[in-house]
């Protein structure tokens, strides 16, 4: 633990870490267990105040119809080699070439993890291979192409 985790507090009732039994972390913010509490207090009361009163916690939203439930299985012969997807980024990144080909391998192996894993569901984790997974910071000057190329490998 940092000295810093010790300052910790709600930004609702302003309780510190210590005070609570849970203090959750959002972006910039933290909220303890006691303030989720109330807010669901709350938001039952207007619920029940509106004629809309539940008896089960209210569900979580689900991903829209028109998006599907799982993803595609992924055949590994169906993923491009990594010389294809630079391939595809030369026709559309001018210059780059030594991010284009480690982004061409990132991808590649991304998506041979992603096969991977669909294919070991329910097995034995002692039987299991673990798959590194890549990250890659994309550092330059406004305008040299880091958006671009991650636009196109999107696409």
């Amino acid at each position: 633990m940092s000295k810093y985790d010790s300052h910790l507090k709600c930004s609702f009732c302003g309780k510190s870490q210590e005070q609570v039994r849970k203090l959750i972390a959002g972006p910039g913010v933290y909220i303890c267990d006691e303030c989720v509490d109330l807010c669901n207090e709350i938001l039952d009361e207007e619920l029940f105040d509106s004629g809309t009163a539940i008896a089960q916690p209210v569900p979580r939203r689900e991903a829209p119809a028109d998006r599907p439930k799982a993803a595609p299985a992924i055949a590994l012969g169906q993923i491009p080699k990594p010389r294809e997807i630079k391939h595809y980024l030369d026709d559309h990144v001018i210059g780059q070439d030594e991010a284009k080909k480690v982004l061409s391998v990132a991808v590649y192996n991304h998506y041979k993890r992603l096969s991977y894993l669909q294919g070991i569901e329910g097995e034995a984790p002692e039987d299991l291979v673990e798959l590194q997974k890549s990250n890659i910071l994309l550092i330059g000057p406004t305008g040299c192409g880091k958006t671009l190329l991650a636009q196109t490998l999107a696409r």
